[in-house]
């Protein structure tokens, strides 16, 4: 494995030496390289008692490792390849389990912290322009510098993390670079349909007008609850995920204007149902558990709404999401209910053009019946204490992004969780971490 991945990363390198320079001439190609470490700790603090998937309130610092290699090509006109590998290695605090907003969204619920490769993304999409009208688009990652059709329609198929074109704000979304926190780098309760590592495979449509854009995406879920595997199963597994993006609001100048974002899902899967696990429990005398009443053709549905005000150097956002918590959470997280603002702020402001502070509060809550489960020992994939003392799940984030040098940058986070798992007899978490990130 280790020479595998020392190919890989040497074949990748070679390659961006190679094209990087004629991909500015023929704008046909797009190369870029991104390396994110995070290292994260806990101070102690009170846990009255402990579960299989208990936050542990001491243990050593956990860190995690990514790479990607971002490959846009462009063989035809309005024609587009994206190809991603990436390598990931490290684990979270607590196995990645016991808070339901997850303090580092670079790491995955998967219990191997060895380096591991794989193709994040493997896509292409196919654009039918809609005017004549052109606008420039900068390098970026799996982004060609070229002129485009403002308006256009398009289909994108293939493997893909759905947050790259839902829920996709521009203050509070990226943990390599903004808010690491789960809750805060997406809408906690929108269960996007991904596998354990936030990938999935599908059709995405796109029509993108004036001010406005609308997306339509069909794609695969999790075989199992958040896990690797995925699956696409007619009427019985898959998810439809619709979004409307409004654009330009409230416009005073390029450096005030807002954007919004009101997106809808539903998932289906061999989902467990937790009224029917509750009452399994009681009629055998036992704990719940949700395997125990999963059938095909279960759903989770919902809503999320997101709106990023511009204020010139000061920018602002908030996210709100809702599903209806009947049956399990099946990929995402278990966050049945979130309401999430915050602030970033640019460096600019105290002359350091680069920098950055961002400042953010989320609260988490679940359904009631998600509530019984776990206060009678149920487990989900996230969280459970064997026991719960139910109050909402509560998280102060705030990090400093300090520019290095050119694409470097080391960001000191702090984060403080009040009821971690939804569970007033633990806690509160004071979490400390930093992270480099750095981008060719």
């Amino acid at each position: 494995m280790k020479n595998k991945i020392q190919l890989t990363v040497t074949f990748l390198l070679a390659a961006f030496l190679t094209f990087s320079q004629d991909s500015v001439e023929n704008k046909k190609l797009s190369l870029h390289l991104q390396t994110t470490v995070i290292s994260q700790g806990v101070n102690s603090f009170k846990s009255l008692y402990f579960g299989n998937n208990s936050f542990l309130p001491t243990e050593p610092i956990r860190t995690s490792f990514t790479t990607t290699f971002f490959a846009a090509y462009k063989p035809f006109k309005n024609t587009y390849f994206v190809f991603n590998p990436e390598v990931s290695a490290g684990k979270g605090l607590s196995k990645t389990t016991g808070i339901a907003g997850f303090p580092n969204g670079e790491v995955y619920r998967v219990g191997n912290p060895n380096p591991q490769i794989f193709v994040a993304r493997l896509y292409a999409e196919q654009r039918f322009p809609l005017n004549n009208k052109k606008e420039i688009i900068e390098d970026d990652l799996n982004q060609i510098q070229e002129k485009i059709n403002s308006e256009y329609f398009s289909v994108l198929a293939g493997k893909f993390s759905l947050t790259d074109f839902f829920d996709n704000s521009e203050i509070s979304h990226d943990p390599r670079t903004q808010f690491m926190n789960w809750s805060l780098m997406g809408s906690g309760a929108f269960d996007y349909p991904a596998n354990v590592r936030g990938y999935t495979f599908g059709v995405l449509l796109q029509f993108k007008k004036n001010n406005w854009a609308l997306r339509l995406a069909e794609t695969a879920v999790p075989l199992t609850a958040n896990g690797s595997e995925l699956q696409w199963k007619g009427s019985d597994a898959g998810s439809t995920v619709l979004e409307l993006e409004l654009n330009n609001l409230f416009k005073k100048n390029n450096n005030q204007f807002s954007t919004l974002h009101i997106g809808g899902f539903i998932n289906k899967a061999r989902m467990g149902n937790y009224k029917m696990s509750i009452d399994n429990a009681i009629a055998n005398s036992t704990y719940p558990d949700i395997t125990d009443s999963r059938e095909y053709g279960r759903t989770k549905a919902g809503f999320y709404l997101s709106i990023d005000n511009h204020f010139g150097k000061v920018h602002h956002f908030i996210k709100g999401s809702w599903n209806d918590g009947q049956n399990e959470t099946w990929a995402f997280t278990e966050i049945d209910r979130s309401f999430a603002t915050g602030f970033l702020f640019d460096g600019a402001i105290w002359k350091r053009k680069k920098d950055n502070f961002g400042i953010a509060f989320v609260v988490n809550r679940i359904s009631k019946e998600h509530k019984e489960y776990l206060a009678m020992g149920g487990y989900g994939f996230i969280i459970g204490d064997g026991y719960l003392n139910y109050g909402a799940e509560k998280t102060f984030e705030l990090f400093y992004s300090f520019n290095v040098w050119k694409k470097i940058f080391i960001s000191p986070d702090f984060q403080y969780t009040i009821n971690p798992g939804y569970n007033k007899d633990r806690g509160p978490a004071s979490i400390y971490g930093i992270r480099f990130h750095a981008e060719l």
